[in-house]
């Protein structure tokens, strides 16, 4: 390799130059630039911050756009002979270098900032024109763009969903962060220098003042936190904008004048002055946030941010305390959070742990092997490149699943495409996994089979609706141009196996439904299981009960789901004695997962006495009736004083900690049963229906207890056996010895062997 290939001399195409210029952009710009002395630059400003040679200031930003567009594509144009590749921060100031020029055969990164022309729109500029214009505009050079760098993976789905750029060819790349600029001096000494009193509680936001930066309802929850606060707390509000004027007014209106101290414009020793004095900083961003460097600026100083749940924002703190993310514009939450803060926040050394992960050498490393595989047309990834369907965004079950074990697959990029939004897209972005929403209409997404009668009756609006979709997902597959396209669901296992098959690409079924007339309509039954034989290159199952329905498709394969190391690693949980026997059923409220034949069941086994039956779970697909229903049924069997609905919770291992057993119910066989997996891994003693796929995890009285599907006495009679703490101690060791068949190494190195089976009998070049 040359040697300029091994290290590429970049031009960095920026727009301002810090601290000209306040923005986010222009900090991070600086500071890249600074990071790779090989890099050339342009930017628009005199100014007065001292700069590198190798920096190109041109015109000044008050000068008309003309003037300033055509001084910047000189100046670009000059430069051009010593750039191996292009990389480009600002559409605006991009645009003509990049079409128009020396430039436009070079290799081109783009880094996203943000969508610039919603941002606009979200300060203020109402013109339908404009923003239109600039939209335009951005496309235009985000399609010229062979790389794409992004701050977040929320911003990476921004740049995938709204502006059609390929996910394999945008990296997530976290800003860096000067550890030896911020770095955590004495906090006593910088409350000394800027006049704030040793026990006061201190927060800090370091903002540009827009109305997008949510400073107006941080004032608002700054104000009622005050009375749970000590005497003298106060609030720093570092940083210019318009808004200056308008919120020093909302200050004095809301007659925090002596709590709330807008400093304007700070120099940087202020600035860390203000990180180190406070206990928290605080970014209440509205919307538009790329990651929020400020998070690590504070952080290095050792203090943790409170954080809205906008943009990369979660992301930022979630290697340090998620509890840390409030929603966006949530007064009452924020105003919790603050208070909570005086107790509960991560300490200074764990803040500064969490900053260290983001130092700028490393950082710039990963730039470098970016514009290095640009610069010589050859891929920054190597690996399996997959699309997984999935036709909704709940954490339901096989979601769940996927969730769980895409970060193990070491020889994939994954990218998950969903029919709607939702809770699971917001996970996929905290776990690092890119991911877009291609809108499906909610009638035909969440047709039920209920709805589904024996002649067939999908509406002929519910066809046209999804034969609409299967012509656009095949479209959007062609551009993704993947090596497998992977269903997760059985509705995307319809509709995407046909949309794969137009685009001419190979697609695995994912099936995690039993395919037999106790769960489907008979013409739905036969019509999936000819599809599966006849549309999917392959067909996997999560337990051989699945499979055995679909009636021998096409080289079946059986790999069961992932049970989280998270969770097989831990050890069991070890419950406080004395108090009630307590059973538990966890899972999502449905009449076929049996929670009300669980609460009959308590009832006949324990008609009086002490134990408790708790239920998990919430209606996610709509069976809000029968959700409603079950409290009446507690209060009909006379129960309902030793009944929890708990609801749709969160955490699972925390929920099933608080049991003594775990109840699975489901009143037709169930697919699998994950939930009886986390059971097992936490220690929690396992009843279940023989039926399905928890018959094939448990081994009667060996690492549970089975009774027969749907049989309330049988259910009762399991319930009074476990009365018995020595079976159930028996039970809980051996059902921890039988995880390993579920471990992520097992079940992501079944998986990536069937995919490259696949790949290699397909015969698609992967160059």
């Amino acid at each position: 390799m040359s040697v300029a290939l091994d290290r590429p001399r970049p031009l960095m195409l920026g727009k301002g130059w810090f601290p000209d210029q306040l923005g986010g952009l222009d900090r991070y710009y600086r500071e890249l630039l600074e990071q790779l002395p090989e890099a050339g630059g342009v930017v628009v400003g005199g100014g007065h911050a001292p700069a590198p040679a190798r920096l190109a200031r041109v015109s000044e930003h008050e000068r008309p756009l003309p003037l300033r567009l055509l001084a910047y594509w000189r100046a670009a144009q000059r430069a051009a002979g010593r750039a191996d590749v292009v990389d480009a921060h600002f559409a605006l100031y991009a645009l003509a270098p990049l079409w128009l020029g020396r430039l436009r055969a070079k290799p081109l990164v783009v880094h996203f900032h943000g969508p610039w022309a919603d941002e606009c729109a979200a300060a203020g500029d109402d013109s339908r024109l404009r923003l239109g214009a600039r939209r335009l505009l951005e496309r235009a050079a985000y399609r010229r763009a062979d790389e794409a760098v992004v701050l977040t993976s929320a911003f990476r789905r921004v740049l995938v969903e709204r502006y059609r750029m390929r996910p394999w060819n945008v990296h997530v790349v976290p800003p860096g962060v000067d550890l030896e600029r911020f770095w955590p001096g004495p906090a006593g000494e910088a409350r000394e220098r800027l006049g704030l009193q040793p026990d006061a509680f201190v927060a800090v936001a370091v903002r540009r003042l827009v109305p997008r930066m949510g400073l107006e309802p941080l004032l608002d929850a700054w104000g009622e936190a005050l009375e749970r606060l000590p005497p003298a707390s106060t609030l720093l509000i570092a940083g210019d904008g318009p808004l200056r004027a308008p919120l020093a007014a909302a200050i004095g209106a809301r007659g925090l004048g002596d709590r709330v101290r807008l400093l304007g414009r700070v120099d940087e020793r202020t600035l860390v002055d203000c990180y180190r004095a406070a206990d928290v900083a605080v970014v209440p961003t509205l919307a538009h946030e790329g990651f929020g460097l400020v998070v690590l600026e504070a952080a290095a100083c050792g203090t943790p941010t409170i954080v809205t749940a906008v943009g990369g924002l979660p992301e930022a703190v979630a290697g340090l305390d998620r509890s840390l993310v409030v929603p966006p514009g949530d007064r009452a939450a924020l105003r919790e959070r603050l208070v909570r803060a005086q107790a509960d926040r991560p300490d200074r050394t764990a803040a500064r742990a969490h900053a260290e992960r983001f130092g700028w050498p490393a950082v710039a490393e990963r730039h470098r092997a970016i514009a290095r595989c640009a610069a010589a047309r050859t891929p920054v990834d190597r690996r399996l490149k997959v699309v997984y369907l999935d036709h909704v965004a709940q954490l339901s079950g096989g979601e769940i699943a996927l969730l769980r074990l895409l970060p193990h697959l070491d020889r994939v990029q994954p990218h998950v495409l969903l029919a709607e939004d939702g809770p699971l897209v917001e996970q996929l972005d905290l776990a690092g996994i890119s991911s877009e929403v291609l809108p499906f209409g909610e009638r035909a997404r969440r047709l039920r089979r209920e709805r589904v009668d024996r002649g067939g009756g999908v509406s002929p609006l519910v066809a046209a609706s999804t034969a609409a979709y299967v012509l656009r997902l095949a479209r959007r597959l062609r551009q993704l141009a993947p090596d497998i396209v992977h269903t997760n669901s059985l509705k995307a296992g319809v509709y995407g196996s046909m949309a794969a098959r137009l685009a001419g690409l190979p697609v695995i079924w994912h099936v995690r439904d039993r395919i037999a007339d106790d769960y489907l309509p008979g013409p739905a039954v036969t019509l999936v299981r000819r599809m599966s034989r006849h549309l999917a290159t392959a067909v996997v199952a999560n337990s051989h009960a699945t499979m055995e329905t679909l009636a021998a498709p096409l080289e079946p394969v059986v790999i069961y789901s992932v049970l989280p190391e998270v969770l097989s690693e831990a050890p069991a949980r070890d419950r406080a004695t004395g108090g009630p026997l307590t059973f538990g059923l966890v899972g999502r409220l449905a009449p076929w997962k049996g929670q009300d034949l669980f609460l009959r069941a308590f009832a006949r086994a324990f008609p009086d006495g002490e134990e408790r039956a708790v239920l998990v779970g919430g209606a996610l697909f709509g069976e809000d009736d029968y959700a409603d229903g079950l409290a009446a049924l507690a209060r009909e069997l006379g129960i309902a004083e030793r009944v929890e609905l708990r609801g749709q919770r969160p955490d699972v291992w925390e929920e099933l900690s608080r049991l003594d057993v775990l109840v699975h119910a489901s009143v037709t066989p169930e697919p699998f049963g994950q939930v009886v997996l986390e059971g097992m891994a936490a220690g929690v003693p396992v009843i279940a229906a023989a039926a399905g796929g928890p018959a094939e995890i448990l081994r009667h009285d060996v690492s549970g207890v089975l009774y027969e599907l749907a049989d309330v006495d049988g259910l009762a009679a399991a319930m009074r056996r476990m009365c018995d703490p020595g079976l159930r101690a028996r039970l809980s060791a051996a059902a921890r010895d039988e995880l390993a068949p579920y471990s992520p190494p097992v079940v992501a190195g079944e998986l990536q062997e069937l995919y490259a089976a696949v790949v290699g009998r397909s015969g698609r070049s992967r160059a």
